[in-house]
C-alpha cells in the first residue's frame, strides 16, 4: 500500500493540473464568445456567464479514472454524457431526448457492471442512476455549489474506499474530486465560469455509478452514497415531488429548490456555499462514522439525520414565507 502513495498523489495532482490548465488557458477565454449562460426563470445570476466548465472537468477526471485502473465504462459513459450535454448547452434538446440519453447511460452501466442481477433490480438501478444524473443537474444553480459538493462527496467516497482497502476505488474517487476542485477555482463565488450540463450531468452519473460500485464490491452499504449526497438528493427530490403534487411541469425551469429560496430570500452565494459545504461535511463525516457502527446504531444515526433534514427544510420554508410576506407588503 505504501508503494502506491507517491504514484497516487502524482496522479491526483496531474488530474488537477490538466483540468485547471484546460479551464484557465483554453475554455475561459473561448467561452466568453460561445456557450454563455444567459439568465432565465431558473437562474440566480443577473448577467451572462460562460458555461463550459465541464469540458475541463471531464477530460481531467477521465485521465485519472483510466490510470487508476477503474471500470472503463465510467469514462465512456461520462464522456458520452458530456458530449450530449454540450450539444444541449449549445442548442437545447427536448426533455424527452435528454431523459432517454440519461436512461441509456444508466442502463449501459448497470448491464455491464451488474450482469448477475435480475431485470427488476437492473431496471431500478438504471432509473436510480438517471435520477442522480438529473438531480445533480437540478442542483447546479448557484456559484460554487455543485463543484464544492463534488469535492466533498468524492473525498468521502475516497475515504470510505480507503478504509475498506479498495485502493482503486479510493484513487478513482479522489481523481474526480481533484478535477472538481480545479473547476471550483473558477466557480467559487463570484463565479467566472459555470459547469454547464456538460459538467453536472457526468458528475451526477459518477456520483451514482461510483456509489454503486462501492456497494457491489463491499466497500460500503447501499445507504452510504445516499447519505453522502443527501444535501442534493433531499433538496431535489422533495422539491420535484412538491411540484408534481401541485400539478406543475417538473421539467420546466424554476427557482423553488431550497437552495434557490435561500438566495432569493437574502443569502449571498458565498453564504449559501458555506452552509451547504458545512451540511455535506456533516453528513459525510456521520456516514463515515456510521460505517463502523453496529446495525441498530446505524439505523439511529440515519433516523437522526432524517430529523435534521426535516427541521432544516421547515426552517427554509418559514424563511421563504416571511420573505414573500415582506415583499408583498412593500409599497
Amino acid at each position: 500500500m505504501r508503494d502506491l502513495v507517491a504514484p497516487s498523489i502524482f496522479l491526483i495532482a496531474l488530474v488537477f493540473a490538466v483540468s485547471f490548465a484546460l479551464l484557465r488557458l483554453f475554455l475561459l477565454p473561448a467561452a466568453r464568445r460561445w456557450f454563455l449562460d444567459h439568465p432565465n426563470q431558473r437562474s440566480l445570476h443577473a448577467s451572462p456567464v460562460p458555461r463550459t466548465g465541464g469540458l475541463g472537468v471531464v477530460p481531467g477526471l477521465a485521465i485519472g479514472v483510466l490510470f487508476a485502473g477503474s471500470e472503463s465504462i465510467l469514462v465512456a459513459v461520462a464522456v458520452g454524457l458530456m458530449l450530449l450535454s454540450l450539444l444541449d448547452d449549445w442548442k437545447p434538446l427536448p426533455a424527452s431526448w435528454r431523459l432517454l440519453g440519461h436512461l441509456a447511460a444508466g442502463a449501459a452501466f448497470v448491464l455491464l457492471c451488474f450482469p448477475r442481477l435480475g431485470w427488476i433490480e437492473l431496471t431500478l438501478l438504471a432509473v436510480a442512476v438517471a435520477w442522480m444524473i438529473n438531480l445533480y443537474n437540478f442542483m447546479d444553480g448557484a456559484d460554487g455549489l455543485a463543484g464544492g459538493m463534488a469535492v466533498i462527496g468524492f473525498c468521502a467516497y475516497g475515504a470510505a474506499a480507503g478504509l475498506a482497502g479498495d485502493a482503486t476505488l479510493a484513487l478513482t474517487s479522489l481523481c474526480v474530486a481533484a478535477a472538481a476542485a480545479a473547476f471550483l477555482m473558477f466557480n467559487f463565488p463570484p463565479a467566472r465560469m459555470f459547469m454547464g450540463d456538460s459538467g453536472s450531468i457526468p458528475l451526477g452519473f459518477l456520483a451514482a455509478s461510483v456509489g454503486l460500485l462501492g456497494w457491489r464490491d463491499g466497500s460500503w452499504p447501499l445507504w452510504f452514497p445516499l447519505i453522502v449526497f443527501a444535501p442534493f438528493i433531499a433538496d431535489a427530490s422533495v422539491t420535484l415531488a412538491r411540484r408534481a403534487l401541485r400539478g406543475e411541469r417538473v421539467w420546466k425551469a424554476h427557482r423553488s429548490h431550497y437552495y434557490q429560496r435561500l438566495v432569493l430570500s437574502g443569502w449571498s452565494h458565498r453564504r449559501l456555499a458555506a452552509g451547504e459545504y458545512g451540511l455535506m461535511l456533516l453528513t459525510s463525516i456521520v456516514a463515515l462514522l456510521a460505517l463502523r457502527a453496529p446495525g441498530p446504531m446505524q439505523f439511529l444515526i440515519l433516523a437522526t439525520l432524517s430529523v435534521v433534514y426535516l427541521v432544516l427544510g421547515r426552517s427554509v420554508d418559514l424563511r421563504w414565507q416571511a420573505a414573500q410576506r415582506s415583499a408583498s407588503n412593500r409599497p
